[in-house]
């Protein structure tokens, strides 16, 4: 009787530990599910959280590319209407997500001419204008970025753009920036009643016709050569020797030196100051 008795004893504590293990293992069960659960919830947002970064990259390069084809185009056709007064063509200005300014009492420019015998006149003095595209924030890091021309703002070099159209650092973010510098050119035409005749001409591309603007969206452009001008200003010189002319445009001072022939009876120098005239404005629809 007292062996049943343990036996008993026995079968009953071997039924309780094979119960608090079946029930660990159905505990351990849904747990495990939870965990793979959260893991996997996990893993879906990481994911998703990197593709729409990775959809909104791609999205904001494509509206810089976009911005700075546009740009460009506005560049080409303002440089193949100037010295063509009466010239006009059309732009259609895509949706970049960003916004269109143009700015014409914008980039003052002023120009001067010095020599070592006593030339020193400043010959221009005004705004010419220049064209903003502010990009959507944080579009890009890179700024400082020339895609047509450099940072001089004066060029006497043959081929050289008398364009700045470059990505720089606004006050509310990158934007590319489109502006004109003058460029200077030289020409000997020969002796007059004994002195050298040298003729130092300046171009200038002036936007301070156009018409103010900030907008966004798709906009249709009308850009147009009003005018050509031509002021000539003389001096004379009694050496041989260089003439400086210094442009300030932006704040920013470059120079150029241009040689002036001379005879005996020393020289005259025209310096022609020419400007087109251009306006940029929307097309009301």
């Amino acid at each position: 009787m007292g062996r049943l008795k343990s036996n008993l004893a026995m079968i009953s504590q071997r039924s309780k530990r094979a119960g608090f293990i079946k029930s660990k293992s159905a505990l351990a069960l849904p747990v495990t599910y939870l965990i793979l659960f959260v893991s996997t919830m996990l893993l879906i947002s990481v994911t998703y959280v990197f593709a729409v970064q990775q959809v909104n990259d791609q999205k904001q390069s494509f509206q810089v590319e976009t911005a700075q084809q546009d740009m460009t185009s506005l560049d080409n056709v303002i440089l193949s209407l100037i010295s063509q007064p009466g010239s006009a063509a059309a732009l259609d200005f895509r949706d970049s997500g960003g916004q269109l300014n143009i700015e014409p009492s914008s980039g003052n420019l002023t120009l001067t001419v010095t020599d070592d015998n006593g030339i020193d006149a400043m010959i221009f003095n005004g705004s010419t204008g220049q064209i903003v595209y502010n990009l959507p924030v944080s579009s890009t890091s890179e700024t400082n970025f020339y895609f047509e021309g450099d940072s001089t703002t004066i060029t006497n070099q043959t081929g050289a753009s008398l364009s700045q159209l470059y990505l720089a650092s606004g006050f509310q973010g990158p934007q590319i920036q489109l502006a004109y510098r003058p460029a200077v050119s030289y020409a000997s035409e020969g002796v007059e009643n004994g002195q050298a005749i040298d003729d130092v001409r300046i171009y200038i591309v002036n936007l301070n016709s156009s018409t103010p603007l900030s907008l966004q969206g798709e906009l249709p452009l009308q850009i147009s050569c009003l005018s050509t001008q031509l002021t000539t200003e003389t001096f004379q010189t009694s050496q041989p020797g260089n003439l400086t002319v210094t442009s300030q445009l932006s704040g920013a001072i470059n120079s150029v030196s241009v040689p002036i022939s001379s005879t005996s009876a020393g020289a005259t120098i025209n310096v022609e100051i020419v400007i087109s005239n251009i306006s940029v404005e929307e097309v009301a629809t």
